[in-house]
């Protein structure tokens, strides 16, 4: 039962893991460190077609997300307010607040991920709440 304790908080450790190397590559503005599986899906309020309509495979997210949205990401704030693993520790949802700059808005995320075994996002859906900056 140990080894099994065990188990279990290293993968919680590992999901914990890549949802925050998924923000720190938004800090840095760089796609490539996000740890997307090549056959991801992405679904998400600012991509073609919406969170109804994933985006399939690491090249699609690159070129139809990230392109878009990386200018945006200058000098962005983001601060992780915490983590919720799935019960059956094959994902997680990191609620985090995003601060851009251009256009100044404050985003409240609700991100959730699928992570194989390899630690890389299968699946991602992305929630926000847009919030006015105060302050």
């Amino acid at each position: 039962m140990q080894l099994n304790t065990e188990h279990s908080a290293a993968r919680v450790e590992q999901l914990k893991a890549v949802a925050e190397a998924y923000f720190n590559s938004l800090r840095q503005r760089n796609f490539d460190t996000i740890p997307f599986d090549e056959k991801a899906a992405l679904r998400a309020p600012l991509t073609p077609g919406g969170v109804q309509v994933p985006l399939e495979g690491k090249t699609a997210i690159r070129e139809k997300w990230w392109t878009p949205l990386e200018p945006a990401l200058q000098d962005v704030t983001i601060n992780i307010l915490g983590h919720y693993i799935h019960e059956d520790l094959t994902g997680i949802v990191s609620e985090a607040e995003i601060i851009l700059k251009s256009p100044v808005v404050s985003l409240r995320v609700a991100d959730r991920f699928s992570i194989n075994s390899e630690a890389r996002i299968t699946e991602q859906e992305n929630h926000f709440d847009p919030r006015p900056v105060t302050g």
